[in-house]
């Protein structure tokens, strides 16, 4: 009832969606923004050669559904990051519209619908063009997966869908994990090419912005991202994809080793405390300041 409610309040609110999106086409593989609910996004990824379709956390499955027509593709697989249901609200219903359609996911966070339950660097194969390596990041729940689509097998860069884990210049609440398990976490994230493209769950580009300047404020190249973030959201417009490159410039939850951001918060790493140890305290530093600032 409670997901019915929510999902009928953003429909009303938003009737045509909280951004508006453009479709991202890399030699053949397109890749779809939905902006659902107030500030989520679910990824329709299409191979146009074969009209295969993989969806990321469906939460709203009209959107889903309208969009998959409109593209006359047939759904192959649903990827879900967590079990919340602003991720995946959608799995069940989609699932008895489309028969064949495989839903992934880590059994631990108990995710509705699931058919093929995942472990960390498992590999995801949809037709000939469509490769997934899922990520076991755990943290914002106990189960958390990301999913990397590998470019390598269209020719393009890879593309990473992040659920909660990471968003532009943040990253999720620590709803079911450490701070050392959510650091761990998004090293997994830092280890990936530079060139990924990251689609994260939700829109909190502007949001995420503003903090980084309050906890590192002689960041220049946050400030250009920023500037380009307020044009954009000022047209309604979606803020994905951005880089890992550009993250690991501003986004101060990749940045737990920069002595910059150290002393912005006022740390240093004491005597006897390795570095591990040490990053996972500003991170929670880090943390506790985001949930005071905006809560999310």
């Amino acid at each position: 009832m409670f997901y019915k409610r929510q999902m009928r309040k953003a429909r009303e609110k938003y009737p045509t969606g909280h951004s508006r999106t453009e479709p991202t086409t890399i030699n053949g593989i397109k890749i779809i923004p939905l902006a659902i609910l107030s500030d989520n996004y679910s990824y329709v990824i299409i191979d146009t050669a074969s009209d295969l379709a993989v969806v990321v956390d469906p939460a709203d499955p009209r959107s889903v559904q309208s969009c998959l027509e409109e593209e006359g593709v047939t759904l192959e697989a649903i990827l879900c990051t967590h079990k919340h249901w602003d991720h995946s609200g959608g799995n069940r219903y989609l699932k008895k519209q489309h028969s064949s359609c495989k839903v992934y996911g880590n059994a631990m966070d108990n995710i509705p619908g699931l058919t093929h339950p995942l472990t960390d660097k498992d590999v995801i194969d949809v037709g000939t063009r469509l490769q997934f390596r899922a990520f076991y990041t755990p943290g914002h729940t106990v189960g958390h997966m990301i999913y990397l689509l590998d470019g390598r097998t269209f020719g393009g860069p890879s593309s990473l869908f992040s659920g909660d884990l990471l968003f532009l210049s943040g990253c999720g609440r620590m709803f079911e994990g450490t701070a050392s398990t959510m650091l761990s976490s998004l090293d997994t994230v830092g280890s990936l090419n530079d060139s990924t493209l990251l689609w994260p769950g939700h829109e909190y580009a502007e949001d995420s912005l503003l903090f980084a300047a309050e906890v590192e404020p002689g960041n220049v190249v946050r400030d250009q991202k920023l500037q380009w973030v307020l044009q954009q959201r000022g047209q309604r417009l979606c803020t994905s994809p951005s880089t890992l490159e550009e993250e690991k410039q501003y986004n101060p939850f990749l940045r737990s080793h920069a002595l910059d951001l150290h002393h912005a918060l006022g740390l240093q790493q004491n005597q006897d405390e390795d570095w591990t140890s040490y990053r996972a305290r500003v991170l929670e530093e880090l943390r506790r300041r985001k949930d005071i600032y905006m809560g999310r």
